[in-house]
């Protein structure tokens, strides 16, 4: 028997299949009085919390996305009774929703009198309520707790029954939180939950019994456990005692080193087996975006849903691959973790890569972590591959292909690394399950569409290739692609001159704002135009991870690997000292010609260069390249940003936040820039009162106009 989903109204009179092959009709639903009292309306801290998350999760339901409940299972007898033996807060909880709706939105008796066979038979107070509940019509003027207790037949003694005064905090959380949503009763279709006669289940009543009474629950592993016998029970029975075998002995050893806070691995488990069923669908083209995940039924559906022969070698290869090895030593020996923020802390390490992870152990972050990311789910699927091919795939092959992957993943970004049909390019795991596959069986990237980034799978391709003709300089390449500014993407350095590998890396050990105007030196232009914003470096890592990773919004790319690449050629270990030395000299140089372009203000004055993101924009560069503003902000103007030579020249720290920094406020006046002079104007009327011009020749400075600025500014009475 397959497992059936119901919702709250469709239950009653359903035809159920139960042992044997018999079919009942449900005619009522008892609460039996072997069990608690109704739980979920009482008082206590950890209760409300419980009680509002699952209220949210019904009204999600109701207002936007339809939920399933995890299932309920109980006894159903030859007269139709369902006794639940797990799930009786939530039906209960369901009865009173759906009375809510029907009396909230005056549903016909006819349609709601199903409501008449729930009863909840702890005590017969509680029998009574119900009873009385179901035939009662609020007003809703009052709050609907006190409401039904000023009832006649609502006695003053069962305010003391602990499950009817629950019932009624529920109903008041009820209607604070559902009073808006509109057609409510026709939208509870859209909560449903799954059945299970527990003869189904291969269990007795008694054991069920006992375990209630003792108050003692079944955990979630515990019916999966159940219901995946089951299922594999009705494929092959020596498979199922197999699978059983192994998930109660060398399985849980694999998961007994990351058991949770309850000295359990029972969660870990579910968890590896979703990662499994997500692999398994990506392989045929799908997504788990367009299932359920609220329960583990879906999971299973998903599992016997065709090839199931096929799933479970897949199931049983991904649990065995990791027996006999030390887990933590295996992912200790191939990864280290990188911080792309933190100056220096990637340190390349041979037959290692780095990832950006907090915890190398990748299989322990999928068993341990609610949430694992679709790069990590890569990365793991590749480290699980290798394992299952370890009689093709060497040692020494994987930790070069697996950087290869690595390289990609790192490169690619959020949107490309999504399984949604929905973004742009669609759902690209199943084509980059197939590109791991060939990477690491083959050292070969295949065509495949759509992919990882498009840039890095060229890049990844070249390498390859590269390193065929020259693998002496295999480990030189891996240790810059190891540079945390690189992480992977080597393009900004290229592959013609191998020799700059390590003086990229000598470079970039020296000081960053020296490195950001000696490229300026060698050539003017070595930044790019991002959407408007020109990029430069700056003390910040991100500026220059910004800089050295191509991509199609990033224009005037080649200029800057122009500028790294005369850098590089001139000096085998950077210094300090060195770059300094190339500064002064331009700078002197700039003074004895009398040309002091904008790019000798950017070297000059430290007020050109804001110490983060190294943003700026200019309105017209070619014709007005004095005119610009440098940002405070990662992607925006904002009321920081400034115009550098009104910066380099405030010694009152008067520049204007409330006109981003285009102007230098004095009081009755105030000064804004033009692309050759500085110009003072009435605060009140705009009207310029004086000027400071600035000698030019074609165009560029023949003087220096800070230095002229402050002389002047010390004489002009608008300055006072």
């Amino acid at each position: 028997m397959q497992t059936q989903k119901f919702n709250f109204k469709d239950i009653f009179n359903s035809a159920i299949e139960i042992d044997g092959g018999k079919i009942i009709s449900v005619q009522k639903i008892i609460i039996p009085i072997i069990q608690r009292d109704y739980a979920q309306g009482r008082n206590t801290a950890n209760i409300k919390r419980v009680r509002k998350n699952f209220l949210t999760a019904l009204y999600d339901a109701v207002t936007n996305t339809p939920i399933t409940l995890d299932f309920i299972y109980g006894d159903l007898d030859d007269k139709g009774i369902l006794t639940p033996l797990d799930g009786q807060q939530r039906l209960t909880t369901l009865f009173l929703l759906y009375w809510y709706a029907a009396k909230r939105e005056n549903i016909s008796d006819s349609e709601y009198s199903f409501l008449k066979n729930f009863s909840y038979e702890t005590r017969p107070d509680t029998r009574d309520f119900c009873a009385e509940l179901v035939n009662f019509q609020p007003q809703f003027k009052n709050i609907l707790s006190a409401e039904i207790q000023d009832q006649a037949w609502f006695p003053l003694s069962w305010k003391k029954d602990p499950s009817i005064s629950a019932m009624l905090e529920m109903l008041d959380a009820i209607n604070k939180k559902f009073s808006n949503v509109q057609n409510l009763w026709q939208q509870l279709e859209n909560i449903s939950f799954y059945f299970l006669p527990i003869k189904d289940m291969g269990l007795t009543d008694e054991i069920y019994i006992t375990m209630n009474s003792r108050g003692k629950q079944l955990t979630n592993f515990e019916h999966f456990k159940a219901e995946f016998k089951r299922r594999l029970d009705a494929f092959d029975v020596a498979i199922s005692d197999r699978i059983i075998l192994k998930i109660d002995t060398v399985w849980t050893d694999i998961l007994w080193k990351y058991r949770d806070e309850n000295n359990l691995v029972d969660s870990g488990f579910l968890r590896y087996f979703q990662f499994i069923c997500d692999i398994l669908l990506y392989k045929k083209n799908d997504t788990p975006q367009n299932y359920s995940r609220e329960s583990f039924f879906d999971l299973l559906d998903e599992f016997f849903s065709d090839n199931v022969k096929k799933n479970i070698e897949l199931l049983e290869n991904f649990f065995d691959c990791w027996r006999d090895i030390d887990i933590d030593k295996f992912f200790e020996e191939r990864i280290t973790i990188g911080d792309k923020s933190k100056r220096g802390v990637n340190r390349h390490e041979i037959g290692k890569i780095i990832v950006y992870f907090d915890n190398p152990n990748i299989f322990a972050d999928c068993v341990t972590s609610k949430k694992f990311s679709l790069g990590k789910t890569i990365m793991l699927y590749a480290f699980t591959f290798y394992l299952c091919n370890r009689d093709k795939i060497s040692d020494e092959n994987f930790r070069r292909r697996i950087r290869i992957i690595n390289n990609l993943v790192n490169n690619s970004v959020a949107s490309e690394l999504s399984d949604s049909e929905k973004r742009q390019g669609g759902n690209r795991l199943p084509a980059m399950l197939k590109q791991i596959e060939s990477i690491l069986l083959e050292e070969k990237i295949i065509a495949v569409d759509p992919n990882f980034n498009e840039s890095q799978l060229k890049d990844e391709r070249a390498k390859i290739e590269w390193l065929k003709e020259n693998p002496n300089y295999a480990e030189d390449l891996f240790e810059l692609e190891d540079h945390y500014l690189l992480y992977g993407q080597i393009r900004i350095v290229g592959l013609n001159y191998p020799e700059y590998f390590k003086r990229f890396i000598s470079l970039f050990n020296c000081d960053y704002d020296l490195i950001d105007c000696a490229l300026l030196v060698r050539r003017s232009n070595y930044f790019q135009n991002q959407n408007k914003i020109y990029q430069f470096g700056s003390v910040s890592p991100s500026s220059w991870q910004n800089l050295f990773h191509f991509s199609k919004y990033n224009e005037h790319f080649e200029d800057t690997q122009l500028a790294l690449e005369t850098l590089l050629s001139e000096c085998e270990n950077f210094t300090d000292g060195y770059l300094k030395k190339i500064i002064d000299e331009h700078l002197e140089n700039c003074k004895r010609k009398k040309n002091f372009e904008w790019s000798y203000y950017y070297i000059k004055y430290k007020e050109f260069r804001p110490q983060l993101f190294g943003k700026y924009s200019w309105n017209d560069f070619k014709n007005a390249p004095y005119l610009f503003t440098a940002y405070q902000t990662p992607k925006r103007l904002s009321e920081k940003a400034y115009q550098p030579f009104l910066k380099a020249v405030d010694a009152e720290n008067k520049i204007s936040r409330d006109y981003f920094g285009l102007r230098l406020d004095w009081g009755k006046y105030f000064i804004e820039c033009e692309n050759a002079a500085y110009v003072v104007k009435e605060s009140a009327t705009s009207k310029i009162v004086d000027r400071l011009e600035i000698n030019q020749r074609n165009g560029i400075d023949i003087e220096d106009r800070i230095l002229k600025f402050k002389n002047w500014s010390g004489k002009n009475i608008y300055c006072k």
